[in-house]
């Protein structure tokens, strides 16, 4: 732990700029901003829990994420590959000496809990406090013991962005705990399992594990979970502004707040077919006995599941053709195959829109859209769960800021945003 005076002096030596420009990507000759607001955030904590100067805290991070493979494969333990980008949420925390967590996320009010009172409470479901509650209680099942705290958080990842704004809460809430309590013994594999178990069995929500993964580990990682509890994953050194493109990720704007029933379909689909070949999620079946059950299969379970089915297993294989693509340096070939994953979620996975209101497409409005103003180049597709929220755009850099221009044009100024993949995902910062 280091009192708030003393990292306020670090954060005006070179060393410093230096590691804080790393992490977040930029020159350091520019890295003042991101020292103004954690100034700001040590600010923030003091005013909310009336600490002083003297206070040894420790601020934490964690990166929002972007998906780059992998559309709907995470849950049935497939292969995705993902990425931490630029934007992050940030900590600073401090032990308090009582027995109640107290966590302030700037713009969002208070969640405040007692660290013996961890079990589930079904009328938290969907909100931020079972996220906290649920993790707070996996450290507990780890044999740790939770410690009351204070923290105050702020985050630059966008509520319903795409960009995995609630598992990098989760992510960087398990950072916290790790270091205040568990003496930083967890890995940051463990931290992402901790959030997902939060979300999946306290928020309510069937989510698989990549968007944990990938706002933890940092950089671009290509993860295997076919072993649910030990997931193998592996960096991928690439840079996609080297090779003439910019990453983008275009808010459509729309609510995606009443989906959950839309996104849950997708897994539960998936499993069925799963479940027909007596297993229970895709990764443990043979593609070649789905094949020759299709007519079974159809006439069980309807022809959505399995079209969701056939774009997983070659949404999987795909992964593999990524990574192998950006491992030898083949970038044209990887940009084709972004562009094969947006068709398959598109046709197959149908997760582009809901068919509610045929008068209310918006993601298949902005794909249209991003496709007409990239003329045949780069690679676009949807991203995330899809049916409201984002799309994704690899965009050549001597056409970006008319792409940028067009998209924001449909959709709202600031629609349009683009990312730096950033090496670091959850880390302590000072402490």
């Amino acid at each position: 732990m280091t009192t708030i005076k003393a990292i306020r002096e670090a954060l005006l030596t070179e060393d410093c700029r230096r590691e804080l420009s790393r992490i977040y990507c930029r020159e350091e000759n520019t890295v003042g901003p991101v020292c103004c607001r954690l100034e700001e955030l040590m600010d923030g904590f003091q005013k909310t829990f009336q600490r002083d100067e003297n206070t040894q805290v420790a601020l934490c991070t964690a990166a929002g994420r972007t998906e780059v493979g992998g559309n709907h494969t995470d849950h049935q333990r497939g292969k995705v590959l993902a990425a931490s980008v630029d934007l992050d949420a940030v900590a600073c925390a401090a032990p308090n000496g009582t027995d109640t967590v107290r966590l302030c996320s700037e713009g969002y009010g208070t969640v405040e809990l007692r660290v013996d009172e961890l079990d589930k409470v079904d009328a938290e479901e969907n909100t931020t406090p079972s996220l906290v509650r649920g993790i707070l209680a996996r450290t507990a099942q780890l044999s740790y013991q939770p410690v009351g705290f204070d923290a105050y958080i702020r985050s630059d990842v966008p509520g319903g962005s795409g960009l995995s704004s609630s598992a990098c809460y989760e992510v960087l809430v398990g950072v916290v705990a790790n270091h205040l309590y568990c003496h930083d013994e967890l890995s940051l594999a463990q931290i992402a399992m901790m959030g997902q178990y939060a979300e999946n069995v306290y928020f309510g929500k069937p989510s698989g594990l990549m968007d944990q993964m990938a706002c933890a580990l940092g950089g671009i990682v290509a993860i295997d979970f076919r072993d649910e509890g030990n997931p193998v994953y592996h960096q991928v050194d690439f840079d996609f502004v080297a090779a003439g493109h910019a990453l983008c990720i275009i808010d459509t704007g729309a609510d995606h707040a009443d989906l959950t029933a839309d996104y849950g379909a997708i897994p539960r689909e998936m499993g069925a077919v799963a479940a027909q070949m007596g297993k229970t999620v895709l990764s443990e079946t043979d593609p070649a006995m789905f094949y020759a059950r299709l007519p079974r299969l159809r006439e069980r379970l309807g022809d959505r599941a399995v079209l969701r089915a056939i774009h997983y297993y070659d949404d999987v294989n795909r992964v593999e053709g990524q990574v192998q693509a950006l491992e030898r340096g083949d970038f044209d070939t990887f940009l084709d195959l972004v562009n094969q994953s947006g068709q398959s979620s598109f046709m197959y996975l149908q997760n582009v829109t809901t068919f509610r209101d045929p008068a209310d497409q918006p993601v298949a409005v902005a794909l249209a859209v991003a496709q007409h103003l990239l003329g045949g180049r780069g690679a676009v597709r949807v991203h995330g769960g899809g049916f409201a929220g984002t799309i994704q755009a690899f965009v050549p850099l001597d056409c970006l800021d008319r792409f940028r221009l067009g998209m924001d044009a449909l959709l709202g100024q600031g629609s349009c945003h683009i990312l730096t993949i950033r090496p670091v995902g959850g880390a302590v910062l000072f402490g």
